[in-house]
């Protein structure tokens, strides 16, 4: 490469607008190699925070099992276990703010320019504060925001240790923090979707270009710590829905879309709640919804957390009596926007996955009685399709959440629905004028900060 190339921009910036980084030749190259280090580094951790997570939740089930052989007093364990480690996950995002909630919303924020890129301490209070309130308290949470954010951290830590430009300190903490992604849920092309159709709300092919390679080095690594399976590796072969079932689908995709819109509103409010109740620590309010989850989890272990067990049964053919279905999905709507709004560190994308299988679950079965001679199949349909279809209304990121499944599930036989049901998800909620759910976070995120600089 001869020194001219440093000042002939790489045809990568074709598409660069004012704000958005030219790179040279040589540095493009830079950035690619320390999206591929640093994928590595997010790749093991992100794997191991997921081994973590899993070793914790059978532990837990072990210890709600051995409550049920002493029903006087054994329930005091688990509940009193749940509720301090749901404060001590509070506690820790009060040492370390940007650790509360998901983070997605933070890395939107850096790639705006409007806030600066999370420092290293965001990954041991989002790695020991997830372990806490997603793993031993059981809240329902995803394990992908802290993922994302972790992932994020160290992309933004190897653009500083490089003494990158403040623009491409950013870059490297959007591309890795679709790395998270990938780790999180086995995922990398839904990953790649993510950053451009939620993070960045365009293509840029520089970007892309680093994110591929940052996702495959981090996702490959992962892989060597926790096997390379799809998520929901139980779900067997489903028919594709006969062309005659659209319809149902269309119907199916606006009645979800307005639950995304109510399920958006919800959380926004119990988040506004939980701040006007001033007088009760945050430590204290968080313990309060982790002993009241645990109870949840006494009852029904699959209950809580981010529903990938429960998710994974519908998916596997698992059957539930139509109440129970109904059951699961009223506590999970209400319980999911109550657990984020705890402050504790935890993402929404696998509670809606759970809550979107349950959803459709339940329309299967409705189907099913309203329009006799329907196959089985068509209720696990519904399950797939109503994972995207949700993720659709309250993300606003409808190809990514089709993806994600797909992915996740290695069925590409319900493509159609998905995209019927999801388009019409989108627009019930763009109608509604319900904002993305990142977008509405983001804003809150900014505002409260502005406001903690004001001071009172």
């Amino acid at each position: 490469m001869s020194a001219a190339d440093d000042h002939v921009p790489d045809r990568f910036d074709g598409d660069a607008g004012a704000d958005d980084v030219v790179l040279t030749g040589r540095t493009l190259w830079i950035i690619l190699l320390l999206a591929a280090g640093a994928g590595a580094v997010a790749g093991f951790v992100g794997g191991g925070f997921r081994w973590c997570l899993e070793v914790i939740d059978d532990r837990r089930a072990e210890v709600i099992e051995w409550s049920h052989t002493h029903p006087a007093w054994g329930w005091l364990i688990p509940v009193s276990v749940a509720g301090v480690a749901a404060a001590a996950a509070a506690a820790i995002a009060r040492w370390q703010p940007l650790a509360a909630g998901s983070g997605i919303q933070h890395v939107e924020a850096v790639d705006r320019g409007e806030a600066d890129p999370p420092p290293l301490s965001v990954i041991p209070a989002r790695f020991v504060g997830g372990l806490l309130s997603n793993g031993v308290a059981g809240m329902v949470l995803g394990r992908e925001g802290p993922t994302v954010h972790m992932a994020a951290a160290i992309g933004a830590a190897a653009g500083r240790a490089a003494r990158l430009a403040a623009e491409e300190v950013r870059l490297l903490q959007t591309v890795l923090s679709g790395t998270g992604l990938a780790v999180a849920f086995n995922a990398p092309i839904g990953a790649v979707f993510f950053i451009f159709e939620e993070v960045t709300k365009k293509f840029r092919l520089r970007e892309g270009v680093v994110t591929m390679v940052a996702v495959a080095i981090g996702l490959g690594t992962s892989h060597l710590v926790l096997g390379d399976e799809p998520d929901f590796r139980d779900v067997g072969p489903v028919a594709s829905p006969a062309l005659t079932t659209l319809p149902i689908f269309v119907v199916f995709g606006l009645v979800v879309g307005l639950l995304g819109v109510i399920y958006n509103r919800l959380i926004l409010l119990c988040l506004d709640l939980f701040d006007m109740i001033g007088r009760v620590p945050a430590v204290v309010k968080a313990g309060a919804i982790g002993a009241v989850v645990s109870c949840l989890l006494l009852a029904d272990p699959t209950m809580g957390g981010g529903g990938e067990v429960l998710a994974g049964l519908v998916l596997a053919g698992q059957h539930f009596a139509l109440p129970v279905v109904i059951l699961y999905v009223a506590v999970r709507f209400i319980a999911g926007p109550i657990s984020y709004a705890a402050g504790t560190p935890g993402g929404i994308f696998a509670p809606i996955l759970a809550l979107g299988a349950l959803t459709g679950l339940v329309a299967g079965r409705i189907t099913q009685v309203v329009v006799p001679g329907l196959t089985e199949d068509l209720t696990i349909a519904f399950a797939l399709v109503g994972m995207a279809t949700l993720f659709a209304s309250i993300v606003r990121a409808p190809f990514t959440g089709l993806v994600l499944v797909i992915e996740m599930t290695a069925v590409t036989t319900v493509t159609i629905p998905m995209l019927v049901s999801g388009a019409m998800a989108v627009v019930v909620a763009s109608v509604l004028r319900s904002p993305p759910i990142y977008d509405a976070l983001r804003i809150r995120m900014l505002r409260k900060q502005s406001e903690a600089k004001a001071g009172p």
